[in-house]
């Protein structure tokens, strides 16, 4: 599985479990894309910077609208209790694999090595 599968995996899933939180009407990414950014993020373990210029070279275009590096780290400070909510803990209960199943049509379980 590609990166770009997983990473469209994982949003897949973050995206189902985050269909009823609405988007504030000036923000630019829903919240489901911040929780899956947060995500990548942890899972990445590099730096701030590090994180967002692999984001930014490599998958630009799975998220065009992410905003700048200091705005971004601030959105995941502002909404970790989205990560914490007990509707998501089987989903964010990571163990160094990510489990795709469901709507996204894939059925695997690869490392995410990224």
């Amino acid at each position: 599985m590609t990166t770009v599968e997983c990473i469209t995996a994982l949003f897949c899933q973050v995206d189902t479990h985050m269909q009823d939180i609405p988007k504030h009407p000036h923000a630019t990414l829903w919240p489901s894309e911040v929780v899956t950014l947060g995500l990548l993020h942890a899972l990445k373990g590099v730096g701030n910077r590090a994180f967002y210029r692999w984001l930014t070279r490599d998958y630009r275009a799975l998220f065009p609208h992410v905003p700048e590096r200091t705005r971004l780290f601030r959105l995941f400070s502002t909404h970790h209790a989205w990560t914490s909510s007990p509707n998501n803990a089987p989903l964010l209960h990571c163990t160094g694999e990510v489990k795709v199943t469901g709507p996204c049509g894939l059925r695997q379980s690869p490392v995410l090595t990224l």
